[in-house]
């Protein structure tokens, strides 16, 4: 059978690969903040999300476990997500810039969105296993969206979970080992790979990333693909 996007997110949607995973997103949909009781989490690993003939891809770290976790779609219903939905609204990547749920009309327009882990980790930190467990999944994404040009990483794990997904996919990754950082630009094989910090609220909140550095990033990556 031909591999497609849909076989793939029926097959991440399902996976339990990992015991101390699945614990922990059962655990934060059981037991839900304030704001969120009485909403029936998702609670269920991610799918990618965007347009399957994007020329922009974005790879994130992981779902939160009270944002996508709870609302089934990558960066919806957290900070995190305010931050990115608005930046790609500006960009004219995205129809809106709000991000709430599943069903809240947004549409993403040659951009797509996706991540390294699809479940939630404590204290967001998957284990290298972890991480290599979910990687195929990254993998064949990547070569599934053949229009891909340009791979914006959300932060340092985004970016070496990036390259190792390339790498799987039998691209030869430069030398030295592309370094991560803010602005930060790699040829990989077909690909410009771009690094920006994560739209965290540490990062946020802080200063470290700020609306106009993640602009310049989203109009770069528009400017190379």
């Amino acid at each position: 059978m031909a591999d497609s996007l849909d076989r793939l997110t029926d097959e991440i949607v399902r996976c339990e690969r990992c015991p101390r995973l699945v614990e922990w997103r059962a655990e934060a949909a059981a037991n839900p903040p304030r704001r969120y009781q009485g909403e029936e989490y998702w609670g269920r690993p991610l799918p990618g999300f965007g347009d399957p003939d994007a020329r922009v891809l974005l790879v994130g770290l992981a779902p939160a476990a009270h944002g996508g976790n709870r609302t089934g779609r990558m960066f919806t219903g957290d900070r995190s997500g305010d931050w990115l939905y608005a930046a790609l609204h500006r960009a004219g990547f995205a129809n809106q810039a709000l991000a709430a749920s599943r069903d809240d009309g947004l549409r993403l327009r040659d951009a797509y969105i996706t991540a390294v882990n699809r479940c939630p980790p404590p204290a967001n930190k998957p284990t290298p296993a972890e991480r290599d467990n979910c990687l195929p999944f990254l993998v064949r994404e990547l070569g599934l969206l053949e229009r891909g040009r340009v791979i914006v990483t959300l932060g340092s794990y985004a970016w070496n979970g990036t390259l190792l997904a390339l790498r799987e996919r039998g691209i030869e990754l430069p030398r030295p080992k592309p370094r991560f950082g803010h602005g930060a630009e790699a040829s990989v094989g077909p690909y410009a790979l771009l690094g920006c910090y994560h739209p965290s609220q540490q990062n946020t909140f802080t200063g470290k990333l700020t609306e106009p550095m993640l602009d310049a990033v989203f109009a770069r990556a528009r400017e190379l693909a």
